[in-house]
């Protein structure tokens, strides 16, 4: 099979294509023929090595971690499940033509490879920062960095639960976040005044690292009601920075219920083979993405 793998840290240039053995699933996980894999930051981060402190890696090796496609292989003990179905879910390696899966989930009817392997870590994601930032039914939340995949997500998911919710981005993605059903804030000069003139903002969640967490904590007025999963700094604002990840299984089941409800949506904003890895991750790293960026082996 095909894989994209790494033997130093570094750029994106360090990512090869190469011919890999395929994995096969252990107790407790299944492997997939993956039919789309997700590109996250972290993924970056780790192929960089700014994460081994926290993602300790042996090199050589894969990338990715979320991914879409066909059981064709079940592990010892795993029940509710069969080779042939589709799933989505996170796993290791992902950025291949197999890869084994440790936490999965049926793909709900409509739902396309592409668009549900963008959601697994997103929605984890999501999931985590709303319950650490105790934004509750009735309040405001603000979102700095609104238009990609984790805001996308967090947005919806709060807007479900009956929270207000204001957006930042830039000016080309203004009705993307109306959209979603958020007040839409661009950025730049005078931003600050125009989310107050929206009214008092209860929580605020950094999702875009954009050096803004001094004026959310201006914003909110307490440093507790601010969440970061972006700026290693957060902690020097008295900010809780976000990087255990919680439940997998519990965040993919609650993804498939919200999008068979028809309540989450996440586009895919650019989908590459496996061979542009390396272009993904450039795109990715640039920032002010719309919705998801995906890898098709």
């Amino acid at each position: 099979m095909w894989k994209v793998t790494f033997a130093e840290f570094g750029g994106p240039d360090v990512l090869r294509l190469e011919a890999a053995e395929q994995p096969h699933a252990g107790p407790g996980q299944v492997r997939v023929a993956v039919r789309a894999a997700g590109v996250n930051p972290v993924d970056w981060r780790i192929r960089s090595g700014g994460l081994q402190h926290a993602h300790p890696v042996e090199l050589p090796a894969g990338i990715g971690i979320d991914a879409a496609g066909v059981v064709d292989e079940v592990g010892a003990g795993v029940e509710g499940v069969e080779v042939g179905e589709h799933v989505f879910g996170a796993g290791s390696s992902t950025y291949a033509e197999f890869a084994v899966l440790s936490a999965w989930t049926r793909m709900p009817a409509g739902l396309d490879f592409a668009e549900a392997a963008g959601y697994p870590s997103v929605v984890e994601t999501a999931l985590r920062v709303l319950r650490e930032a105790g934004v509750r039914p009735g309040q405001t939340l603000l979102v700095s960095g609104a238009a990609g995949g984790v805001g996308s997500a967090v947005l919806q998911i709060a807007r479900d639960r009956g929270i207000t919710v204001i957006g930042t981005a830039s000016a080309a993605n203004q009705d993307y976040l109306r959209g979603l059903g958020a007040h839409a804030v661009t950025y730049g000069a005078g931003w600050v005044e125009r989310v107050r003139r929206l009214g008092q903002v209860q929580a605020a969640l950094d999702v875009a690292g954009s050096g803004v967490l001094g004026e959310l904590v201006e914003l909110t007025g307490d440093p507790r009601k601010v969440v970061s999963i972006a700026d290693p700094s957060a902690p020097e604002f008295g900010v809780h920075f976000s990087g255990k990840a919680g439940s997998m299984p519990a965040a993919l089941a609650e993804a498939a219920d919200l999008i068979t409800r028809g309540k989450l949506h996440i586009p895919v904003e650019k989908s590459y083979p496996l061979a542009e890895a390396a272009a993904a991750h450039l795109d990715s790293q640039a920032g002010h993405t719309r919705g998801r960026r995906v890898l098709l082996p």
